[in-house]
């Protein structure tokens, strides 16, 4: 059971990272700094500073249902993102960034736990004209998952590999008035994920398993709205965000699960078609070049949901 927990994580955490990266390119604060690197009605003529690094810790809980002979998980992640960004040409934004987690799956109803070590390489652009937005990013992650499954008369336990690879696009419109904004976003996304073969070593009747994949291609369409005051001489800055999220196709392969002479076919774990992303961020500008920020990240599917909490510090020069 943790192999198929696993490899539904390993895709999860591309997904969020990627739609991070495109925030980061597209919405929010961000893009408010770009056309109005000053606040409180900032020439939009006025040139910021071209260099940001960024550096973030996050948390994430979820939790997934039944889902026919799966009888369900809990998984905790935390990590951190370290980030370097540039205006490489008036309106032509890039970022690099890093992304090092590890998350605890726990399966109790199966006996079974994992932990998973994931690195993650992005990278976003964007291109800014007039109130249009176009933002891409992509990632590339590999990592360690080791699994333990109580046998009744010892610990069965395995170690394996597993990759993601992601893309995104997005198209988003910023509207602004006075102090406030509405920016509408539609994007398209893209993950591989991929979990190695194992053999369980140890415990009562050891298994061995193949290696799974998981392709999914998403719709997302939502809205975020913001607004920001200035407060002795910084600028707080409060925004949220809902989206509708259409995973229009998804490519499970099955996983072989062997004992012996024995073996049977298990159906990897795929979202529902149908879902919805909401956030908040709240931001706090000391000065031009920094910025500190707390932001939510909810994902709402049929039988899974998960929660993210992210703090982070922006310094640009």
């Amino acid at each position: 059971m943790t192999d198929l927990s696993a490899g539904a994580t390993v895709a999860n955490l591309g997904s969020n990272f990627l739609e991070r990266l495109g925030d980061q390119a597209s919405g929010g604060f961000g893009r408010a700094s770009r056309s109005n690197p000053g606040g409180g009605g900032a020439s939009e003529s006025l040139e910021g500073q071209p260099f940001r690094s960024w550096g973030e810790l996050y948390g994430i809980s979820g939790t997934t249902g039944p889902l026919g002979v799966f009888v369900g998980d809990h998984r905790s992640t935390s990590g951190g993102v370290a980030g370097f960004g540039a205006r490489i040409a008036p309106g032509v934004n890039v970022g690099f960034s890093i992304d090092q987690s590890r998350t605890g799956i726990d399966v109790p109803l199966a006996f079974q736990s994992a932990t998973l070590d994931l690195t993650q390489l992005g990278f976003n652009a964007s291109i800014d004209k007039g109130p249009w937005t176009w933002a891409m990013a992509a990632v590339h992650g590999f990592g360690k998952i080791n699994s333990s499954r109580d046998t009744g008369f010892g610990m069965a336990t395995a170690g394996y590999d597993g990759q993601i690879d992601g893309v995104l696009t997005e198209l988003s419109y910023y509207w602004t008035a006075d102090q406030s904004r509405l920016v509408p976003k539609a994007a398209l996304e893209y993950v591989h994920a991929s979990t190695g073969s194992f053999q369980e070593m140890g415990g009562l009747n050891p298994v061995s398993a193949s290696g799974a994949t998981l392709d999914r291609s998403r719709m997302l369409l939502g809205v975020e709205v913001g607004h920001y005051w200035i407060v002795d001489q910084k600028i707080v800055d409060l925004s949220a965000y809902g989206k509708f999220v259409d995973n229009f196709e998804q490519k499970l392969s099955a996983i072989t699960v062997s004992l012996g002479p024995q073996s049977i076919l298990v159906q990897g774990i795929g979202e529902s078609q149908y879902g919805a992303d909401a956030g908040a961020a709240l931001s706090l500008s000391l000065t031009n070049t920094v910025r500190l920020y707390l932001n939510y990240d909810g994902k709402f599917r049929s039988a899974f949901q998960s929660h993210q909490g992210t703090a982070g510090v922006e310094v640009k020069w």
